[in-house]
């Protein structure tokens, strides 16, 4: 890699494109740590306090948490030691205004970007979303369409009752998918007209996809990452 403290990757996609899991699969690949702001900011939404239930109700209703409350999540995040030598982002940039943020870190931390857009199509997006189903005791995910499990809602692994998200209603999935072409797809056109973005078939199987994604980065550069 030309950049001496490793590059930032990032997963561009709507909601339910599968950018956690090909994140999860990449980290164990590079080594690096993949950072979901999804995660921390469902993690804070649980938390009695003031930004808890503000980041909860801004969640529960399908809008995005501001600009300035994600760039302090990931500017504390990227700044711990397991970042040293790069990092994975899933779900942050998601406005220009991030993405310029982003630009402004990564000249401070010395690292390169490159963007994967993991590319789906709306009704598979619907699909994924509202079939989506979640043990609470081993955190295995379902979907009623295309992965079922043997007995409808209970858990294959473990046998506790499956649950649905509130946030993957088909209502608040519909505003989700339409809040991110409005604000999020400006980003990718952002990184493609700087030649830091590639475009990957996001319908395919999860390895399938993940082997593109690879292909992109170069197993080589990643694994040394």
């Amino acid at each position: 890699m030309t950049s001496r403290r490793g590059k930032i990757l990032i997963l561009v996609g709507a909601p339910g494109a599968g950018k956690g899991t090909q994140a999860q699969m990449l980290e164990q690949r590079c080594g690096i740590p993949q950072i979901s702001t999804g995660d921390i900011l469902r993690a804070i939404a649980k938390q009695d306090s003031d930004l808890g239930r503000e980041v909860a109700r801004i969640q529960k209703s399908g809008q995005l948490v501001s600009d300035a409350v994600l760039a302090d999540v990931v500017r504390e995040r990227t700044g711990r030691p397991d970042c040293e030598d790069g990092y994975i982002l899933d779900g942050f940039p998601r406005t220009l205004a991030q993405a310029r943020t982003l630009e402004v870190m990564s000249k401070e931390q010395e690292r390169e970007i490159l963007t994967v857009y993991v590319r789906v199509e709306r009704h598979e997006l619907m699909n994924r979303l509202t079939g989506r189903r979640t043990c609470p005791g081993c955190n295995e995910i379902f979907n009623v369409h295309s992965r079922p499990p043997r007995v409808e809602g209970v858990c294959d692994n473990c046998g506790q009752g499956l649950f649905r998200r509130d946030d993957d209603n088909e209502e608040t999935v519909t505003q989700r998918i339409t809040t991110w072409a409005d604000q999020t797809k400006p980003v990718y056109e952002h990184y493609r007209t700087t030649n830091r973005l590639v475009t990957i078939d996001g319908a395919k199987a999860p390895e399938e996809v993940f082997a593109d994604i690879m292909g992109a980065v170069g197993p080589c550069e990643a694994e040394s990452a």
